[in-house]
């Protein structure tokens, strides 16, 4: 009969040790979660609004409208896209938005938050060490020391200083899509912070245009009142002289008085809007004073691109796939809920009756094992929880992947509908022009035929009517061009080069 020697008993424990080492490194880099797939878009070839089809396309930038993606902070400042208009004081606003406004800090903040998080499930891939210091005492029964009722219990104090050390071994990739999916919600954060800043910018360019308009409508008005204020005092002498009826004076005053009216409608208007502007600016309503200036129409034409290259620039776009992501991962999570699980524990220490022999070598202690239950857990029943979590993830899967549909029709919405404003608006202002100028010539005529006596006073009111609602119109058709402007950069996703917009208008 053969023996083994200590030695090939030993090869053996060593090689059952690496066999057993590679099974768990096999296991571990097993994953249960689905091969994800964005889900098949019907993606036009041009955009069915696009005036010029010539237009050079927008080259697809990684990083959304150039924000660093990795560390999106106050100081790293957004692509200035604003600066097509060549407005200093519209440049300054923005950079004021960037640095106060409340949403901006609200979406940095729930980005620090999502990164927190995903640093938190990534600390499961490693083990987790505690030590720790105490007495413990404890009083027994004499029942439980096989003494019998009634007989004198044992008081015991006990000194332990001890470390432990807990790892899950990742066998089918419960952690692995946890750190996934919360690494796809950082993410996620980080591109709809992305996706505020643009907002956010889009709304101060608008409130600031808009804001300029109704300057604009502003010294319109007041030019008017003044004009109209001469023709009343104008008329009050010739009616004293009795070359006019005294109703004449009376439409003059009449309208006099409906110009102010309209003037402090539109000084409302105004002081609303400003006070808009200073709250997407961080300040409290009332305190924010802009120099008036009225509106300056600028000839800007941005080229819209290829409709495959929005789906790389806009940032809500990044974040509905990343939320796909999420949920995809946490599938893998669920369905890991049904294979075993491997946790291995351990602790070592010393433990003594006396504090002064804690530290002697004799007292030492260890536990290779966990203190309840066993290393290896296997799921067998639990009234369906586990595969109800499981219908649960790939329901939320499946609302995310509908949420991706919606916002990619309506990113190609808004795109549309913003090429569709700015050439409509185009056409508008030049016949807008045109009425203005043919109500300035209709203005002068009855104002010199009612000198000459040819019509009456009437006929004058009619004019200036029209020659005032026809300018104003004009400014109003310049404000909504220019904030349909800044409508088709947000709903590119700000991702192009101003540079390139402003040598495509020149060329225009």
């Amino acid at each position: 009969m053969n023996r083994a020697t200590p030695a090939s008993v030993r090869l053996a424990r060593l090689s059952k040790t690496a066999l057993a080492l590679a099974a768990i490194v096999f296991l571990a880099a097993c994953s249960l979660t689905p091969q994800e797939h964005l889900p098949d878009l019907e993606i036009p070839a041009s955009f069915a609004a696009s005036d010029d089809r010539s237009a050079p396309p927008l080259a697809p930038s990684e990083e959304p409208g150039r924000w660093q993606p990795a560390e999106p902070t106050q100081t790293q400042a957004p692509s200035p896209w604003w600066q097509v208009f060549q407005d200093p004081v519209l440049m300054q606003l923005e950079e004021q938005a960037l640095q106060a406004n409340p949403d901006v800090g609200i979406a940095m903040a729930r980005l620090k938050q999502a990164r927190a998080l995903a640093s938190r499930s990534e600390s499961q891939r490693l083990p987790s060490i505690d030590a720790g210091f105490g007495p413990n005492r404890q009083r027994t029964s004499g029942a439980a020391a096989g003494l019998g009722d009634g007989a004198p219990g044992a008081v015991q104090t006990l000194w332990r200083a001890q470390a432990s050390v807990a790892y899950e071994v990742d066998l089918f990739g419960r952690v692995a899509s946890g750190v996934a999916a919360a690494q796809a919600d950082a993410a996620q954060a980080r591109a709809l912070a992305h996706q505020m800043l643009l907002l956010v910018q889009a709304d101060v360019a608008r409130t600031y245009f808009s804001l300029r308009q109704l300057e604009g409508e502003q010294q319109l008005l007041g030019r008017t009142v003044q004009l109209r204020e001469g023709a009343l005092q104008l008329l009050e002498r010739k009616r004293e002289a009795g070359a006019v009826a005294p109703f004449v004076a009376e439409q003059a005053r009449a309208e006099l008085f409906t110009a102010k009216a309209e003037q402090q409608a539109i000084r409302q208007q105004q002081a609303l809007t400003s006070h808009a502007l200073a709250v997407l600016l961080g300040k409290a309503p009332g305190t924010l004073a802009l120099n008036a200036q009225p509106l300056v129409l600028p000839v800007i034409r941005i080229p819209a691109g290829l409709p495959s290259t929005l789906l790389e620039r806009r940032p809500d776009i990044a974040a509905a796939a990343l939320a796909m992501a999420a949920e995809n991962a946490r599938i893998g999570v669920a369905k890991a809920a049904f294979f075993p699980s491997l946790s291995l524990t351990g602790s070592l220490g010393y433990e003594s009756a006396d504090l002064g022999n804690l530290a002697n070598w004799s007292q030492r202690t260890f536990l290779l094992g966990p203190l309840v239950g066993t290393a290896l857990s296997l799921p067998i029943f639990d009234g369906g929880r586990r595969r109800a979590d499981e219908a649960k993830a790939r329901a939320a899967y499946e609302e995310r992947v509908a949420e991706y549909r919606k916002t990619v029709l309506q990113a190609f919405r808004e795109v549309e509908d913003a090429l569709v404003s700015m050439r409509t608006l185009d056409e508008r202002l030049a016949h807008q022009q045109g009425a203005a100028q043919a109500a300035a010539r209709v203005d002068q005529s009855a104002k010199a035929r009612f000198d000459e006596g040819d019509v009456d006073y009437l006929s004058v009111v009619d004019a200036e009517r029209t020659l005032l609602r026809s300018r104003q119109s004009l400014i109003q058709a310049e404000g909504e061009r220019v904030r349909a402007t800044v409508d088709l950069v947000r709903a590119l996703g700000g991702g192009w080069d101003a540079s390139g917009a402003t040598a495509f208008a020149k060329k225009s």
